[in-house]
This record gives structure tokens, sequence and C-alpha cells, in this order.
């Protein structure tokens, strides 16, 4: 490997992030479940979020807009003003969630500071993501902070370009084989998948990944002797 730049995708590689989300839908099922089942109500809000991705992109807000269109959905809009207020109220809590780092993180960054150029490439709310990466207190490791509305090759691409390297000398390390691994492969650069023991059902993908420039580590602190060995 020649790698120069190391990206990391934040939410669930760096932070916590979808068990709040879980525990979100959990209030949105309880609230609902005068109307259908627990099981359905996720079903239902998992559909309306996946359709929604392209107008509302990633991230809290468009949760929201898609909790409150399940809610009128799953009602046949005999929803109450004071449901959906509460539903708001969800939202606005998420959005306050404390920000809880994950294990090892700044042990890696550090370690990886100066000897890369470091990197973040997440899929979110640029908002959301630019606060919680204030609140976490690792701004100053990174060289470039990309939010991006997709992580498909073509926008792998555009951020290659734009940090000035070959795809070959570019890695990226994240949870998400759908969204961090398997499109940075395809294009030539690397990947590290970490995983994260809970997953958005949006994100699952079901794949045995076998390639010389893949590597599946079960913790983010492994990563450590695969790169300072180069």
């Amino acid at each position: 490997m020649n790698i120069k730049v190391i990206a990391f995708d934040a939410d669930d590689t760096l932070w916590v992030n979808e068990p709040y989300f879980q525990a979100t839908e959990k209030k949105f099922c309880e609230l609902m479940e005068e109307f259908l089942p627990h099981q359905d109500i996720s079903r239902e809000l998992l559909k309306i979020e996946i359709a929604n991705l392209a107008l509302y992109g990633y991230g809290i807000k468009g949760y929201i807009l898609s909790m409150i269109e399940a809610a009128l959905k799953i009602s046949e809009n005999t929803i109450t003003i004071g449901a959906i207020e509460k539903i708001i109220g969800f939202g606005k809590e998420l959005l306050n969630e404390p920000l809880e780092l994950l294990d090892n993180v700044k042990e890696v960054l550090e370690e990886l500071k100066g000897r890369y150029r470091i990197v973040v490439a997440t899929k979110g709310d640029l908002l959301d993501q630019e606060r919680k990466l204030k609140k976490s207190g690792l701004s100053h490791y990174f060289h470039h902070i990309e939010v991006m509305s997709e992580k498909g090759e073509d926008d792998y691409l555009k951020l290659i370009r734009h940090l000035d390297i070959p795809p070959a000398q570019f890695m990226m390390i994240g949870n998400s084989l759908k969204s961090d691994v398997i499109p940075v492969i395809n294009i030539g650069g690397h990947a590290i998948h970490v995983p994260y023991h809970t997953t958005w059902a949006h994100e699952h993908v079901e794949i045995t990944l076998e390639h010389e420039n893949f590597r599946h580590v079960e913790q983010l602190k492994e990563v450590l002797p695969l790169l300072l060995s180069e």
C-alpha cells in the first residue's frame, strides 16, 4: 500500500449514532401502537425513510419528517396535533443527544496524525454533522471534512479529485460495507471495515467480500498495526 489519505466515516465509526435512532424509533412505535403492531410500524417508517432519501437526504431532520409522514399514513390522517408535537419533540431530543466517542478513537487518530492526511467522509445533515464534530473535540485531527449527500463511486471519485490523489492512495475506514467499503474498492481505493453492533437496516448488505485492497477488523484500534507498518 502507498496510502496518503485516510478517510473516516463519522456515525458509528467515530461516535455513537444508530442506538439513538433505534431508541427514538421505539418511542415512535409506542406512540403509534394503537394503529399497528410495532414491527409493522417500523417497516412502514423504514419504507418512507428510504423513499424520502432523494428529497431530504440523510440525517435527523429528514427522519423527523419521515416519522410525521409515517404517522399520517399509519393513522389514515387521524393522528392528533398533540401526537405530531410529540414526534417533533422526539426529533429535538435526538438532536440534543450527548456525543459519545467510541473506544480508542483519540488514540488511533493521535497515532495516525502526521503520518497521513486524515479526513472525515460522512453522510448526513451538514449542520448536524458540524455540531457533532465540534462536540467531539476531534476537529484538529482532520485535514478536511466532507459531508456527502450519498456515498457512491462517483461521490468518492469527486472527493479524491478534491484531495488531488489517485484512488490507490486513498483509504476509507467505516462501519458500513455498503457505503464505506464496496464503492471505494470498486474505484481502486483501499478500505477497512470496522463493524458496529447495530446498523441501520438500509445499510445492510449480504456479501462476503474478498479483495486485496480490503481488510476487516473487529475494533478500531486494530487498524494501527495495518497502517503503522507501512
